[in-house]
């Protein structure tokens, strides 16, 4: 009889940049899987240390059976960045009826190609990913201006 190959998990966190500690979310989310949190936050923190700090980054870790881990560092999420170019602190109550704040179009095209280096978005074309960006700010409550 051959026994499957377990497959590996996969574990989506945010993680502040170049802040990865072994305690809450990171150390028992990777400590029930095996994986030693300590080795995971050195590598991490090493990899975001040009971004800056205190960044909420997705982080996708990729854990294999024999307890060794691989992971990915995307871009932060749209509306954090959207948030940070308007100069507010949190989004509209009530979206479309009152403006949190406003971002220019060059803010967007930047957003932009950001989240265009994602190899998740590699396929996707800037203008589609700009039309997110625009969506995704209508729906926090901050007017794009030309």
């Amino acid at each position: 009889m051959s026994k499957k190959a377990a497959a590996a998990s996969l574990l989506k966190l945010i993680v502040p940049a170049g802040k990865a500690t072994p305690s809450p979310p990171i150390g028992p989310a990777l400590g029930q899987r095996g994986v030693k949190s300590m080795d995971f936050c050195k590598q991490f923190n090493d990899r975001t240390k040009d971004i800056i700090l205190e960044t909420p980054t997705p982080v996708a870790i990729s854990i294999k059976p024999d307890r060794t881990f691989t992971f990915a560092v995307k871009s932060p999420p749209t509306s954090w960045l959207l948030k940070r170019a308007a100069g507010v602190a949190k989004g509209a109550a009530q979206p479309g009826k009152e403006v949190a704040g406003t971002v220019s179009l060059k803010h967007i095209y930047a957003i932009s190609q950001m989240k265009a280096k994602d190899p998740v978005m590699s396929h996707i074309g800037l203008d589609k990913i700009c039309k997110s960006v625009i969506a995704t700010a209508k729906s926090a409550g901050i007017r794009v201006v030309h």
